[in-house]
């Protein structure tokens, strides 16, 4: 089985999607969402990660000049599938979890590190906040 094919599996058992055409559509919004939140190495190195098909995808956007709070990207992939809002959280976070297991603890660290708070838990982390 193809990389690409591996992923797009493991996002239709996340989401729960009943096609692989339902999870390609979301893996596809939600990678062109992100592709506009990520610049630098952090970038680089999860475009160097994802399969062919999903980099092509993800590289095509332009990045914003800063990252977006989450509710904004969830937002943005809300309107990129035309669905709810409730709907699109489910699907950013179904996406975003299965890149967390490809990409691996480090990446997603540095990934986490460069985008506002909020988007831990999209990738499917607590959200934690230091004690003071």
């Amino acid at each position: 089985m193809t990389r690409y094919r591996l992923l797009l599996q493991h996002v239709r058992t996340l989401g729960r999607y009943t096609c692989d055409e339902e999870a390609e559509r979301v893996l596809h919004a939600v990678l062109a969402a992100l592709g506009s939140q990520l610049t630098g190495e952090e970038r680089c190195d999860l475009a160097a990660a994802l399969p062919e098909r999903a980099r092509a995808v993800f590289a095509s956007q332009i990045p914003l000049p800063e990252p977006v709070a989450a509710p904004a990207f969830v937002e943005a992939v809300a309107r990129a599938l035309n669905t709810s809002l409730t709907s699109a959280r489910w699907d950013a976070s179904s996406v975003l979890a299965a890149l967390a297991d490809s990409a691996g603890d480090p990446l997603t660290d540095r990934i986490l590190a460069h985008l506002p708070r909020g988007y831990a838990l999209l990738f499917g982390r607590a959200d934690l906040t230091a004690a003071v």
